[in-house]
Parts: C-alpha cells; structure tokens; sequence
C-alpha cells in the first residue's frame, strides 16, 4: 500500500528507499495541508452561501436621534 501512495504521489526522489521514503513523507503532510485547507474554504463558503445581510437600522442611533 505504501508503494502506490509513493508512486502516486510523484516518481522516486532517489535510488535510495530511506530517501524515497523521507520525500514521500514531506510530499504527503503537504498534499494533506492543501486538503486541510481547500476544505476549510469550501466549509466557509457553504456555510456563508445566500446570507441575507442585516438591512434594518441600528436602534441605538434611531433612539439617540430622538433624545437630541
């Protein structure tokens, strides 16, 4: 299992397993934070799709206006 996610990763770094290895290590922890993050942005946006903003007036100026 370990040889496809290497190989699918990229070819091999080097003629030497334990480099290989090292490089397929760094390559997985930054494939997993271009998940990690291209999934929190999805998350914000369907969360926030079709927010109706705030249109009404703010109270506390309507009230200050009447006391002046």
């Amino acid at each position: 299992m370990w040889r496809i996610w290497c190989l699918s990763l990229g070819s091999k770094a080097s003629s030497c397993d334990k480099t290989s290895d090292v490089v397929a290590i760094v390559r997985t922890i930054i494939f997993l934070s271009y998940l990690i993050t291209n999934s929190i942005i999805c998350i914000g946006v369907i969360r926030h799709y079709n927010d109706i903003p705030n249109t009404r007036p703010n109270n506390s100026l309507v009230q200050s206006s009447k006391l002046l």
